[in-house]
């Protein structure tokens, strides 16, 4: 009898919900029991503390990584904007889901209705630094916490900014006010996207795995993720990356400076299109320094 694939998630409303549409998925396609093992990390537990001074990224996912490693689960299943750059030692990527929306959204005004000097909450350098650009008389104010947590944190007479996919997932997508332009509002590198690790040579669980990966959504977030492993940074930097309808959009601003800068790249739709992405991050590396 064949074993059911243990899946390791956090256990946000938002985390399980993606990890529940995983395991269905998965499920439908192998025949296989699938179940959720819930993982408490540093960045839940630490709601209240900026990202940036807790490590980044990486907060929300090395201990459910580690429970692949240790044999606690088969799975990690992740938002993928949340995964640093680089592979993490003795895992595989073996799937990426089809990507949800990948746009931010304002919820409680629309940019172009918020006052003066009004109050704007995010967590993300990146989407302050978007927003600064367009709109530099706003205020900002950090906002951490699972998705009921930062719905009730709307400052009075401003706005709070979200990804869409989260609010898709929980079916919550009559909160938002304004969807935000990808050309002008670049998304995060992988938003929308679920990342599904294994161990290394886990070959029965790679093949799985393989039944639902989603083919063009992992050559995009492949390449997003070419662009951000050559800038060599996590959230800590203001850098946005995302590819539609084969082009990779970018962003990159230096806060010492306040300087911003966007792009656009034709993609080729091929192997290239790694190398394209990486020399669209050293020119935007060089523009800004």
């Amino acid at each position: 009898m064949t074993s059911a694939l243990r899946i390791a998630t956090r256990g946000s409303r938002q985390a399980w919900a993606q990890a529940t549409a995983v395991a269905e998925s998965l499920a439908a396609a192998t025949g296989r029991v699938v179940e959720l093992v819930e993982i408490k990390t540093t960045g839940d537990i630490q709601s209240e503390v900026p990202l940036h001074s807790i490590g980044g990224q990486g907060v929300f996912v090395k201990e459910v990584q580690r429970a692949v490693l240790d044999g606690r689960a088969d799975i990690a299943a992740h938002s993928a904007k949340d995964l640093t750059s680089g592979a993490a030692d003795g895992l595989l990527i073996a799937a990426f889901t089809e990507r949800r929306d990948a746009r931010d959204a304002l919820i409680g005004s629309t940019l172009e209705s918020l006052a003066v000097g009004a109050t704007v909450a995010s967590g993300s350098v990146r989407r302050r630094a978007q927003i600064g650009r367009v709109r530099p008389d706003l205020a900002f104010a950090e906002l951490r916490g699972n998705i009921d947590t930062r719905l009730s944190k709307i400052p009075e007479g401003g706005a709070i900014v979200m990804a869409v996919a989260a609010l898709q997932i929980l079916d919550m997508t009559d909160r938002i006010t304004e969807m935000l332009s990808i050309d002008e509002f670049v998304p995060a590198i992988g938003q929308g996207c679920v990342a599904i690790e294994c161990r290394l040579g886990d070959s029965a669980t790679i093949e799985a795995l393989g039944a639902i990966d989603h083919a063009s959504t992992r050559h995009d977030v492949e390449v997003e993720r070419a662009f951000l492993a050559e800038l060599g940074s996590g959230c800590s930097l203001p850098v946005g990356g995302h590819v539609s309808n084969g082009v990779l959009h970018t962003f990159l601003a230096n806060l010492a400076t306040g300087l911003s800068i966007g792009g656009h790249v034709t993609l080729a739709g091929d192997a290239g299109d790694i190398e394209t992405a990486r020399n669209a991050a050293r020119s935007a590396h060089a523009a800004l320094n």
